[in-house]
């Protein structure tokens, strides 16, 4: 192989190496092994997936009062049968929220603060409300978007 040979291929091979994941990020979203279809947020931090209800790692959202957190949000069906998705993380000092059925409510076992299912705060000591996503279900797919 000639030195100009030589450099011209490495430099297509470099060249690919930044392409690709470019051309990847293009697509409009992939569904991933788990079930969630994460559509492409331009790199932002935009809330925008989708929930496969008929996959058992999601089957607690079949049942009223069952929940999950998926990327940092809990997601809830509530007593009633309604879908709510709230931040999972608490306003006071970021502990990790559960959803309390038996209360209607999402509870943080650190300090006690608990929040209503609009994501406004119950009790202390927690003084700012919980960022609240949009739902929507269509058949079996559980959209939860900002």
């Amino acid at each position: 192989m000639k030195r100009n040979e030589f450099f011209s291929a490495f430099g297509i091979s470099a060249g690919m190496l930044f392409i690709v994941p470019m051309l990847a990020s293009c697509g409009k979203g992939a569904l991933d092994t788990s079930g969630i279809i994460v559509p492409n947020t331009g790199g932002g931090s935009a809330v925008d997936f989708t929930l496969d209800l008929s996959q058992t790692t999601y089957s607690s959202l079949n049942n009223n009062g069952g929940s999950l957190v998926v990327n940092s949000i809990i997601v809830a069906k509530t007593v009633s049968g309604s879908f709510v998705a709230l931040s999972a993380i608490c306003t006071h000092q970021g502990g990790s929220l559960s959803y309390d059925a038996g209360n209607n409510r999402f509870h943080c076992p650190n300090h006690g603060a608990n929040f209503a299912t609009d994501g406004s705060v119950l009790n202390g000591p927690a003084q700012t409300s919980l960022k609240k996503y949009n739902v929507q279900l269509i058949g079996s797919s559980l959209r939860v978007y900002a």
